[in-house]
Formats: C-alpha cells, sequence, structure tokens
C-alpha cells in the first residue's frame, strides 16, 4: 500500500471552521474580488477556485455554485457545466505548468475525505515525475515550488486566454 502524506494541510484540518461555505461566498462575491477568493474563472453555473491548502502546484476546485452535497443533486445542465470547467482547467494547467499527469476526484462525504462535505466540487491536482521526496517523511514538509499568488497569477492568465 502506497501512502500520501500531506501535513502542510494541517493547518486546514486544524482552523477554526469559518460560519457559511467558501464555496459560496467566492460565487456571490464580486469577480472584482476574485483574487481574494482565489477564483480563476466562473460561468453561469459553477467556478474554479485555486486550492488554499493544495497538495501540489496548481491544485484546483471545481464546483458548482448551488450549494448541494451530493452529485446527484446536480441538475444535468449544472453536471455538464462543472465538467466542461473540469476540461477547461485541464487545458489551462496542461499549457501554463506542462503536468504530466493529473489526479481528478471527488470525495463525496466527510468519512470520503471531503474538507467541504456539504458542497460537491472536483479536485484537479498537475502531477510531475519526482513531485514527491523525502522532505514529506522525513521534514513533515511539503515543499510547493511556487506562491499561491504567483499560482494564481499565472493560472488566472491561462483562464482569460481560453475564455
Amino acid at each position: 500500500m502506497q501512502h500520501v502524506w500531506a501535513p502542510w494541510r494541517m493547518e486546514f484540518i486544524k482552523a477554526p471552521r469559518p460560519a457559511g461555505c467558501f464555496f459560496c461566498e467566492a460565487a456571490a462575491a464580486d469577480p472584482a474580488a476574485d483574487p481574494d477568493h482565489l477564483v480563476l474563472a466562473r460561468s453561469e453555473l459553477s467556478l474554479v477556485l485555486l486550492n488554499r491548502y493544495p497538495y501540489n502546484n496548481g491544485h484546483l476546485m471545481i464546483a458548482p455554485r448551488a450549494h448541494l452535497a451530493n452529485l446527484e443533486e446536480l441538475p444535468p445542465a449544472t453536471a455538464a457545466d462543472v465538467m466542461g470547467l473540469t476540461q477547461r482547467s485541464l487545458r489551462v494547467l496542461r499549457q501554463v505548468l506542462s503536468p504530466q499527469g493529473f489526479n481528478l476526484g471527488i470525495n463525496a462525504g466527510k468519512i470520503a475525505g471531503a474538507g467541504v462535505a456539504d458542497h460537491i466540487h472536483q479536485h484537479v491536482v498537475p502531477r510531475w515525475d519526482g513531485d514527491t521526496n523525502f522532505m514529506p517523511v522525513v521534514a513533515d514538509t511539503k515543499v510547493l515550488n511556487e506562491s499561491l499568488t504567483v499560482s494564481y497569477q499565472q493560472l488566472r492568465a491561462g483562464f482569460d486566454r481560453l475564455s
């Protein structure tokens, strides 16, 4: 059995939960505030956010604007829109970060690992050969190669080009 070590996520796990839903707050916010919410792209029914507690550089989350907990609750148009933004996200990540692969996934429910169990969302995690090393095991540290600000700026420009 292989293990994925993500000790840097402990900050998220131990942090007090804010009232409300950050996906809903981002969806309702003025697009001028997108950098504050790490929103990279919006559609009528869904949005793409850069994960504030990433497993890797460029870790994105695609969520419907509607506050729904279960995938089967999504109306067909919303499900298609989330998948369309997922495809667009993959194109942007390939152009901007040149990953060699991706992990795509939905953690449906708290017991399945969802950090935000009451608002369904899809994760897109870019992967590179050698993107894990001894640091998480030896130093309890994950090395991310660039800041969230730099990642956000580069990816936002990529989404703007592919709009």
